[in-house]
C-alpha cells in the first residue's frame, strides 16, 4: 500500500513559520495563524495516529505545531507589550515621535 501525504502538513508548517514572522503585526496576525496551525495539527495528528502506516509527512506536522506554539507565545507577549504601551502613553503619543520623546524625558525626570 502506497503512503499518502498527510493533508495540510505543509500548510501547518507554513502557518507555524508565518506565526513567528508576523508576531510583530500587533500580535493579532501571528496569534490567528498560530491557532489555525495548532487546530490543523491536531486533526492531522488524529488521522496519523489512527493509521500511521498510511500517511507520510508527520514530521512537518510536529515541526509546524512547535513553531505555532512559539509564534503564539511571541504574539501574546507582543500584544501585551502594545496594550501596556497604549495604556501608559496613549495612542496619539505613540503616533507622534516628538511627543513620545517629551513623555520619555518627563518619565526620566529631566
Amino acid at each position: 500500500m502506497e503512503q499518502q501525504k498527510l493533508p495540510n502538513s505543509t500548510l501547518i508548517l507554513v502557518f507555524g513559520i508565518l506565526s513567528i514572522v508576523t508576531c510583530c503585526c500587533y500580535g493579532i496576525v501571528g496569534l490567528i495563524l498560530g491557532i489555525v496551525a495548532i487546530v490543523l495539527a491536531k486533526k492531522a495528528t488524529q488521522m496519523y495516529s489512527e493509521n500511521p502506516d498510511q500517511y507520510s509527512g508527520f514530521q512537518n506536522v510536529k515541526t509546524g505545531k512547535v513553531l505555532a506554539i512559539i509564534g503564539i507565545i511571541l504574539s501574546v507577549l507582543y500584544l501585551l507589550f502594545v496594550v501596556v504601551m497604549v495604556s501608559t502613553f496613549g495612542w496619539e503619543t505613540l503616533q507622534d515621535q516628538e511627543l513620545m520623546q517629551e513623555k520619555l524625558q518627563e518619565m526620566m525626570g529631566q
